[in-house]
């Protein structure tokens, strides 16, 4: 009787009305209502301002609006409320920063999109401008190249010429900057901002035509000395897997019953003779793959009647070229030439403000390993920025970066994910990565 009691109770319904108004005692419409814990059950207000909705009485209820700051009210069994919500001001007072200064959101009638450090923060990557994908409308990121830390193409509202750049102007604490983006540490930016209409960025002519990105740099914010110390570690993975269609097995069990089709249409062909010349033109290089990473015992084939590999074939065999015995088989191409990273990232930074004077330093180091060997990437980064204000009407400053990067290499040089991608999802799963000697041991020194 008392756990039935209790299960009736944790399922009972309050039907709660209410109105929601602004801190002017104005109805909000479209404002929606819901209940916390279960986003899918939930409504909007009315004209008025008034909702209705049936939720347990032990719940709350989540109001949100476009405009005004969240709230969350408690329930407690009333069957009526009142909510009133506060206007959210805080993105009407975001600074822009434009070619001309800066200036508050609200006062600002151009097109721009701003980013802001602890946006910046959330995005693991080692070039800026790859933070601005996906976040500033009207801003197209292309990767041309795989190759860690590679600078991508930025493209703002579409191609602007056929024959010109395309590129936006970069203008890092007021200076046009015409280097490698990977040149600036993302820690070390307090906002990036894409000015896109010719209003914002008209003080630099002919050169913004296709947009401006603003970069401003860290300072100090207070007056007493800040040390900032973050690390963070991570590992580069391929995110989109290739389809596994085949593997060895299937390879040759798929090209059988293709020429065992063919065989079987010839005049005066019956299933044996069409079965026994299938399997000899898989080892003829003139209709079938030529090369079988497989041993098959005598009298037997590499596959049986009906399409089905041959259970009793051993993988691997024995290949003789030139006078020398190999050692053959079949290798996963994709683990062989794909491999998780390891990322690391540590950054140190001082900064003080005293009186007129505000200094900030910093001290980077990066190091993370591509998913393809000959694709990793180092950067050490430091940064000393320093300013004082003499005069009301004279300000003296002086900001110097230094970085020095570089990516591994093999013996052929930089390495690019083309080819290997292109290997791994055109390659028949049968042939080798590397050469083997007769005992299958790997060749390193000699073909």
């Amino acid at each position: 009787m008392m756990v039935l009691c209790v299960s009736i109770g944790a399922l009972a319904q309050t039907s709660v009305k209410g109105v929601v108004l602004d801190s002017s005692n104005q109805p909000v419409v479209g404002a929606g209502v819901v209940q916390v814990g279960n986003p899918s059950h939930g409504t909007v207000t009315d004209l008025d301002g008034s909702f209705q909705i049936s939720v347990p009485s032990t719940s709350s209820l989540l109001v949100s609006c476009i405009g005004y700051a969240d709230k969350t009210v408690k329930v407690d069994g009333q069957t009526t409320l009142t909510i009133i919500l506060q206007e959210d001001t805080q993105t009407l007072n975001d600074v822009v920063v434009v070619a001309f200064g800066q200036m508050k959101k609200e006062a600002f009638t151009g097109s721009a999109g701003t980013m802001k450090a602890e946006d910046l923060a959330k995005s693991q990557v080692s070039n800026p401008a790859q933070a601005l994908a996906g976040r500033v409308a009207g801003i197209q990121i292309n990767n041309a190249s795989a190759q860690l830390g590679s600078s991508p193409s930025i493209t703002v509202r579409g191609v602007g010429s056929i024959s010109s750049d395309t590129q936006p102007l970069i203008v890092v604490d007021g200076m046009p900057f015409d280097g490698d983006l990977n040149l600036i540490n993302s820690s070390d930016i307090e906002s990036m901002t894409v000015l896109k209409d010719a209003a914002s960025n008209a003080l630099y002519g002919a050169r913004g035509a296709n947009g401006v990105i603003m970069i401003t740099t860290k300072k100090a914010k207070t007056g007493n000395a800040s040390i900032v110390f973050d690390a963070k570690w991570g590992t580069n993975t391929r995110a989109l897997p290739n389809y596994n269609t085949t593997n060895a097995k299937e390879f040759f069990e798929t090209y059988y019953k293709m020429l065992y089709n063919s065989y079987i249409t010839d005049k005066d062909a019956t299933a044996a003779s069409a079965h026994e010349k299938a399997n000899k033109s898989l080892f003829d290089t003139g209709v079938g793959p030529g090369y079988v990473p497989f041993t098959v015992p005598n009298n037997q084939t590499l596959v049986n009647e009906g399409g089905v590999f041959n259970p009793n074939v051993v993988p691997g065999a024995f290949h003789n070229y030139n006078g020398n015995t190999y050692w053959i088989q079949a290798d996963n191409w994709e683990k062989e030439g794909l491999r998780t990273g390891f990322r690391q990232e540590y950054n140190l930074s001082v900064s003080q403000r005293v009186n007129q004077i505000n200094i900030f330093s910093s001290l980077g180091y990066l190091d993370q390993q591509g998913i393809q060997e000959g694709s990793d990437q180092s950067r050490l980064s430091a940064r000393l920025k320093a300013d004082y204000q003499a005069k009301k009407w004279l300000k003296i400053g002086a900001n110097f970066n230094y970085t020095r990067y570089k990516y591994s290499q093999t013996e052929e040089g930089t390495i690019g994910t083309g080819t290997i991608w292109s290997i791994i999802k055109l390659q028949a799963p049968i042939y080798p990565v590397y050469i083997r000697d007769a005992n299958g041991n790997i060749m390193k020194d000699k073909y």
